[in-house]
């Protein structure tokens, strides 16, 4: 599902601008399970940096910019991909998320979702977003129901 947001560094981010790229989407909170999943997209970016893929997160739970960029400086690494700000919480409705944290969704070039993770029970590895990724870049994007 579409959404625009504003980046906590003020730039403005929406799934239609990404359209044509792999997209790793995460939906996060403030906390720790978030905290690690987030840092498994960190690795995720940095692994597909110069390919067809964006990494995003979302602070889908409508903390504070300041909330959430204390979080951010507590991860064990530096994150650098577009990190958005919620404030309606639009997103965990559109993704069904909100009772089942963090949520990551690999969508195709068409807007497709193509593979996800919900809920902390099972986090995923930052080398199993990997190849679902790489598995999207090479093969031909489908088209059909669950586009954007």
């Amino acid at each position: 599902p579409a959404f625009g947001l504003t980046s906590i560094t003020g730039d403005t981010v929406s799934l239609e601008q990404l359209r044509g790229k792999v997209v790793v989407l995460g939906l996060f909170h403030i906390c720790d399970p978030c905290m690690i999943q987030g840092t498994n997209l960190q690795k995720v970016h940095e692994a597909t940096v110069g390919k067809n893929v964006a990494v995003v997160g979302i602070n889908s739970s409508g903390n504070s910019k300041r909330d959430v960029g204390e979080f951010l400086s507590a991860f064990p690494v530096k994150v650098t991909y577009p990190y958005l700000l919620d404030p309606n919480k639009t997103t965990d409705k559109l993704y069904g998320g909100g009772k089942f944290i963090p949520n990551v969704y690999v969508i195709d070039q068409h807007g497709v979702i193509r593979w996800q993770r919900v809920g902390n029970m099972d986090l995923a590895d930052a080398d199993v977003i990997a190849q679902e990724v790489e598995k999207l870049l090479a093969s031909p994007p489908a088209s059909g129901a669950g586009v954007m």
